[in-house]
């Protein structure tokens, strides 16, 4: 049996504490890997972990295991593919990040990997494709990097809560079931759901703002009955760049479920004059976005209200 190892590099202009942070903490892969949609936790202790990646590929949503062993001292994180996808026997590797000035970072990125049996075909094919996606996955760690830590401004995270005399489940049920959300909430003019695996949803959605204009956006939604849906879009409306959000369902003891729409979004800049204006700048455009989702996330919320209280 032949291991073959391989090293892919960039610099990035961020501090290299902040960049071990924001690949340790995996609930920030959605905004720095495009392909990443949700990442949870398995298991967690001490220094090592097991974590759960839903992520797109080819258009498709996909969702696997790894396990990670993390070195915050020498800023270096070991990951080991749990049940590798064929032709891969065994695939591995770790992320290592240097520090070359005080806003200035070497990340260096190492695989190994196995064939099944050996096979050169195999170990070309994987070899190709570890080389493609190790160029592409650090092109876009240090473009998404370098605008999270570079203008803070651009980074917006807001949520909106609302009490509910009625079940988790059934606020779940209004939530996960858009395909009728055309038929249920106003702002909805038409939608195609698509579940080829239970839990794992992929959205296409068409919205009417207050001045008449329809918005079309895609989402890859990640479900867990009854407690939460998160989801990432992947087609976006024109002043973000990135973002993702939650439905989360908590049932108290007396009945009453609070309902909360949670949003993390990153700011497309180039666009902003011609969505909102010569004029209009970052804080223009924080507000509006904060207006819109909200104003929608708050509806949505209305209405799966009235559908949860209804079935007491």
């Amino acid at each position: 049996m032949s291991k073959h190892e391989v090293e892919h590099e960039i610099n990035i202009a961020a501090p290299a504490r902040e960049i071990y942070r924001l690949l340790a903490e995996v609930e920030n892969w959605p905004r720095i890997f495009p392909p990443s949609v949700y990442v949870d936790y398995l298991e967690r202790g001490g220094s090592e972990e097991r974590i759960r990646i839903w992520a797109t590929a080819n258009g498709e949503a996909k969702n696997w295991s790894s396990r990670r062993v993390l070195d915050p001292e020498r800023m270096r994180i070991s990951f080991r593919q749990e049940t590798p996808a064929s032709p891969v026997a065994e695939m591995g590797g770790s992320w290592i990040i240097e520090s070359s000035g005080p806003e200035t970072s070497r990340v260096r990125l190492l695989h190994d990997y196995r064939a099944i049996d050996d096979d050169p075909d195999s170990t070309d094919w994987i070899e190709q494709a570890v080389d493609r996606n190790s160029r592409s996955e650090l092109a876009s760690l240090k473009n998404n990097i370098e605008l999270v830590t570079g203008t803070e401004e651009l980074t917006l995270s807001f949520e909106d809560s609302m009490e509910v005399h009625g079940s988790a489940k059934d606020l779940y049920d209004f939530v996960n079931e858009a395909q009728l959300w055309q038929e249920r909430l106003p702002h909805v003019a038409s939608v195609q759901l698509r579940e080829d695996t239970p839990g794992l949803q992929q959205l296409r959605m068409d919205t009417t703002t207050k001045d008449g204009s329809t918005h079309t956006t895609e989402s890859v939604r990640v479900c867990f009955p009854n407690h939460r849906i998160a989801y990432k879009q992947t087609t976006l409306p024109a002043l973000m760049t990135v973002h993702t959000g939650r439905w989360d369902f908590v049932e108290g003891d007396n009945g009453v479920t609070t309902a909360t729409s949670q949003h993390t979004v990153v700011i497309n800049t180039d666009n902003i004059p011609v969505v909102l204006g010569d004029e209009a700048g970052i804080s223009e455009a924080r507000s509006f976005i904060r207006n819109a989702l909200g104003n929608n996330s708050r509806t949505t919320l209305g209405h799966a209200k009235e559908y949860a209280e209804a079935r007491r």
